[in-house]
Order: C-alpha cells, then structure tokens, then sequence
C-alpha cells in the first residue's frame, strides 16, 4: 500500500454526491468510486457498480460477481481478506468501473459514460498502472478505444479473455463479465497471469509513464 494512503475507499476524495446523470441520481443509493492501492501496479476496471456494489459503495460489491473478482484476487495474492469481505485489505491492486452510479434496469447510456470518463481518466492518470483488467465487454471497449491503436468494436472479450494485450503505457489483461464466467475460464485467467505477467518482470515489458 501507498505509504501516504490512510483509506482503501475512495482515496481520491472524489465527489461523492456527484449530479451529472439526473437519470441515475435518481435511482442509486451509492456513487462508486475506486477502492483500493493508489500505488497499486494492476488496475481492474468494471463496467458498472453492480447490485452490491451500489448498496455497499465500493466496487464489485456483496453479490456473487464481487466474491468471484476478490476470490480471483486472491489467489494472485493482491486481496489479503476473505472473499466474503467486502471492504478488502488490498495490496498492488485497485478496483474501479467506467460508470459510477447504477440504474437497476438498463446499462448507462453513451451520455452516461461520457459523464465518468473524466473520474476513470483522472484515476489511471494517478494510479498510472502497468496492468489492466478490464472486466466485461463495455468495459473493455471504452479502455481500448482509448488505450490501444485498435478500434473498440474489434474486440470481443469473450475470444480476448485471459490474454495480454498491448496498451498505450500498459498492457490489458482481459476478463469476462465474472457471472458469465466458467470454472474453466476462471482457471485460465489465474493461469494467465500467473505465467504470463507475474512470472516475468512486466514492468521491463514497456516504458513507465511518470506519474
């Protein structure tokens, strides 16, 4: 952990009552910002906060999808704490998604999207990763139309799940939504970084950007 971070939960003071989508205002219980190491060198990035995620206020929630990623964390060895704990003790890692805010029954608009860009940009800009994950298929089409020299609408991330690619200063590792996820892909992403990213010295594999 950073050494001048005292707060896993949005460390970066970001607004927490945030009004750019009146739409979603209206429907949320919790802005979601990021949570976790503001040091962290993996990224992983969401599409949205889920349904735990807006009742707790903090990214992959209490609900099956939220255990999966921590559990899958954990085995990395980047989540210290159960994954049945929703405030994690995290090391080298931070979690955030593209969207801050939920709507139970429809997906963020493209508006919508455009309105958080700046919060997404501003953390990467500070966190400055080498990894990220995108996680789901918005996900990785808004960080690849915006990190990579290939258009977003040539990625499916169930064919890219549990690969690298080369990013723009970092590289993506790609997961599938974590509820759509199978046993087996789950087991091939662990594989992935495991062999591919931590058993080599990623950080050597570009150039770091300063912070």
């Amino acid at each position: 952990m950073d050494a001048a971070q005292t707060e896993f939960e949005n460390p970066f003071g970001m607004d927490a009552d945030c009004q750019n989508c009146p739409a979603l205002c209206a429907e949320r219980s919790n802005v979601v910002h990021g949570y976790g190491d503001v040091g962290g060198e993996f990224l992983v990035v969401g599409e949205a906060p889920s349904a735990g995620a807006d009742a707790t206020g903090i990214p992959f929630g209490d609900d099956a999808g939220g255990r999966r990623i921590r559990s899958i964390f954990r085995e990395l060895g980047f989540v210290r704490s159960s994954p049945e704990t929703v405030a994690m003790d995290v090391q080298n890692v931070f979690f955030t998604s593209v969207t801050r805010c939920r709507h139970p029954d429809r997906p963020a608009t493209d508006a919508e999207v455009a309105n958080c860009e700046p919060y997404l940009d501003a953390e990467i800009r500070m966190i400055n990763p080498q990894i990220i994950v995108p996680v789901g298929q918005r996900a990785l089409e808004a960080l690849a139309f915006e990190y990579t020299t290939r258009s977003s609408d040539s990625f499916d991330v169930a064919a890219e799940h549990a690969t690298t690619i080369r990013g723009r200063g970092f590289e993506l590792v790609p997961m599938r939504d974590p509820e759509a996820m199978s046993d087996a892909e789950e087991r091939a992403f662990l594989e992935h970084v495991r062999e591919n990213v931590l058993a080599r010295d990623y950080r050597q594999t570009k150039g770091r950007r300063s912070r």
